[in-house]
C-alpha cells in the first residue's frame, strides 16, 4: 500500500511536470504566432504608408508640371505666362487678360493644345484686312539652328504671309523665325537711321542677322 502511494505521488509529479512543459510550449507557440502576426501587420501598414507616400509624390509632381508660353498681338497683356501642362489657347488668352477690342478672333482655335516654349500671336482686324498676318502659333522659338515651326492655330497649316521689313511693327517682325524682340527692335532702329531697305538682302546689315538667319527668313519677308 505504501509503495502504491509513493508510485501515485511519482506519477502525479511527473504529470505536473509534463503539464507545465506543455503549457510552456503552448505559451511560446502563442507568443511566436502573435509576434509573427504583429510583424506581418506592421509590414502591411508600412507598405500601405509607402504606397500612399508614393501616390502623394506622383500627385504633387503632376500638380507642379507647368509650361511657359509667350502671348503677343491683340491681347490685353502681352508677355510670357505660366500655364498648367495640357493647357489650350483659350487658357493662354484668358491668362493674358483676354482679347483686345480690335483683335481678329475668327480664325483662333481656342481648343488648340499648347506646348512649352510656344509663342501665340493674335492679329488685329486691321492687320487681317490688309492680309499682313494670320493667327500664328510658334514652336521652339529660337533653336540652335535658328529654325522655328509656324502654324495657323485654326487649321495647323504653315502660314505663307510675308512680312514687309520696311513697314512691319516690332510684333510682326517678332513673328519671323529667329527674330526675337531684341532683334526686331534693331531692325526698326536701323530703318529710322538709314531709311527703308532697298532689298530684302539689306536686312543682313542689321546687327545679329547673319547669312544663316537670313536664309531662314528670306522667303518670309518682302519690301
Amino acid at each position: 500500500m505504501k509503495k502504491e502511494v509513493i508510485y501515485m505521488k511519482y506519477i502525479n509529479k511527473k504529470t505536473k511536470i509534463l503539464l507545465i512543459i506543455l503549457i510552456a510550449i503552448m505559451a511560446i507557440g502563442i507568443s511566436y504566432y502573435a509576434y509573427q502576426n504583429e510583424k506581418e501587420s506592421q509590414n502591411i501598414i508600412e507598405q500601405q504608408n509607402l504606397e500612399i507616400e508614393e501616390n502623394k509624390q506622383e500627385e504633387s509632381s503632376k500638380e507642379t508640371e507647368k509650361i511657359i508660353v509667350h502671348v503677343s498681338g491683340a491681347v490685353q497683356n502681352e508677355g510670357v505666362i505660366e500655364l498648367e501642362e495640357n493647357s489650350r489657347i483659350a487658357d493662354a488668352i484668358e491668362k493674358a487678360g483676354g482679347f483686345r477690342e480690335d483683335a481678329y478672333t475668327k480664325d483662333v482655335n481656342l481648343a488648340y493644345k499648347l506646348e512649352d516654349g510656344m509663342k501665340i500671336y493674335i492679329p488685329t482686324m486691321e492687320e487681317k484686312e490688309n492680309e499682313k498676318t494670320n493667327v500664328i502659333v510658334e514652336s521652339n522659338i529660337e533653336t540652335e539652328n535658328n529654325n522655328s515651326s509656324y502654324s495657323n492655330a485654326s487649321d495647323g497649316k504653315n502660314t505663307n504671309s510675308k512680312v514687309n521689313i520696311n513697314t512691319a511693327s516690332k510684333e510682326e517682325l517678332d513673328t519671323l523665325p529667329g527674330i526675337g524682340p531684341s532683334t526686331a527692335e534693331k531692325i526698326i532702329n536701323y530703318r529710322k537711321e538709314n531709311g527703308k531697305f532697298k532689298s530684302i538682302e539689306g536686312i543682313k546689315d542689321v546687327s545679329g542677322i547673319g547669312d544663316s538667319k537670313y536664309e531662314n527668313i528670306k522667303d518670309m519677308i518682302e519690301i
